[in-house]
């Protein structure tokens, strides 16, 4: 339903469920998914994520949803390699397959 783009190449990527997928825009890494969890009272279907930008230090997501909320994510400033590990030899493998799949 809705992309957003920073200046550092992150592109998140949001989702009727309410799935937030973020990516690294130069290789098309997947390195983060989250989802987001609808208000109170808010049926299941109004999970769902309408439109979402990033604020001008791109250090913010702004996203305004179907349970009628507008939400401000920040990111994690103590995120590091070491407690978000990056498994770059399966993601290479899965490139590589999947290239081969187009071919």
């Amino acid at each position: 339903n809705a992309l957003a783009v920073n200046e550092d190449g992150v592109l998140m990527s949001a989702a009727d469920d309410g799935t937030m997928s973020f990516w690294d825009y130069g290789t098309g890494h997947c390195f983060q998914t989250s989802s987001t969890v609808a208000q109170p009272g808010s049926l299941d279907a109004e999970n769902g994520i309408f439109a979402a930008e990033f604020d001008l230090t791109g250090t913010r997501l702004i996203t305004c949803e179907a349970d009628k909320t507008i939400k401000i994510w920040k990111e994690d400033e103590h995120a590091s390699e070491m407690t978000h590990p990056i498994d770059m030899a399966q993601w290479r493998k899965k490139c590589i397959a999947e290239a081969k799949r187009r071919f």
